[in-house]
């Protein structure tokens, strides 16, 4: 199923990241273990975001990928569903095909 990630992470534990080099070390491991077919990385609600779009074959797979932002950088996730322009189109023709 494919899903869209978003991380917010907390600026204190970033700027740590970022003078010991872990903050890039863990996008370069979660772009590994995920990869995502987008990822984007910017400000949202004045905090340092990403979000990414990839391929979640198992609900099991979410603790090995989540759990270094929680643990490194304080970060909220959300972890959601989500389609392209072809997957909506696909699930609307079911619908008119539908009884």
């Amino acid at each position: 199923m494919r899903v869209m990630l978003r991380a917010h992470m907390d600026t204190a534990a970033t700027n740590e990241g970022i003078k010991t080099g872990s903050l890039p070390r863990a996008v370069k491991d979660l772009m590994e273990k995920v990869k995502p077919e987008a990822a984007y990385f910017g400000l949202h609600e004045g905090v340092r975001s990403c979000w990414m779009v990839f391929d979640l074959q198992d609900s099991a797979q979410l603790p090995p990928i989540l759990e270094d932002l929680f643990l490194q950088f304080n970060a909220e996730l959300e972890v959601s569903p989500v389609m392209n322009a072809e997957d909506l189109a696909k699930g609307l023709a079911a619908m008119r095909t539908s009884p």
